[in-house]
């Protein structure tokens, strides 16, 4: 395939999964700005090895190894710890209605897990991925995504945010 295909394959998958992708990073992140900014890093990693890339079993599933990849580098390169109280918005939901409430909760609720678990959440509930194509993505046994899974649900019901609007059940 020639230079020019290769460029054109991947501006449709970029167009096509650019939405998908910045989601995935929101339900990692808790911050548009930064999903924006994983769903970037993550194509533009892609972008540099295409060739090869292109031809994996599962690219939605590459790709987003590559974003959970590089929201852990993020968290080891900043180390900053978020302000108690300080809740991450997602800009375009700000309606003010009890929906915006109960996703302002389950994201707050959400940044209280540690990233595998939150990982774990965010793949199975959030993409609606199976158990094994979530322990694929993340490199580990299905027995592994379950536990994770039964914690971090587990947490996420003892969450302070959540126990009054009962958003896990």
């Amino acid at each position: 395939m020639r230079g020019e295909d290769y460029e054109a394959e991947f501006r449709e998958y970029m167009a096509s999964r650019w939405g998908d992708l910045v989601r995935f990073g929101y339900g990692l992140t808790g911050d548009r700005g930064h999903a924006e900014d994983l769903a970037q890093t993550a194509l533009a990693k892609a972008y540099a090895s295409w060739g090869r890339v292109r031809r994996a079993d599962d690219l939605d599933a590459y790709i987003r190894r590559i974003l959970i990849n590089a929201n852990h580098r993020r968290f080891r390169k900043q180390r900053v710890a978020e302000h108690e109280g300080q809740v991450p918005v997602e800009p375009s939901v700000a309606d003010g209605t009890d929906v915006f409430d109960q996703r302002e909760a389950l994201v707050a609720a959400l940044m209280e897990l540690p990233p595998k678990q939150r990982a774990v959440v965010v793949l199975r509930y959030w993409d609606g991925l199976t158990e094994t194509q979530a322990a694929a993505i993340l490199g580990c046994s299905v027995g592994n995504v379950k536990s994770q899974a039964s914690r971090a649900l587990a947490k996420l019901r003892g969450s302070a945010q959540l126990r009054d609007g009962s958003v896990v059940r």
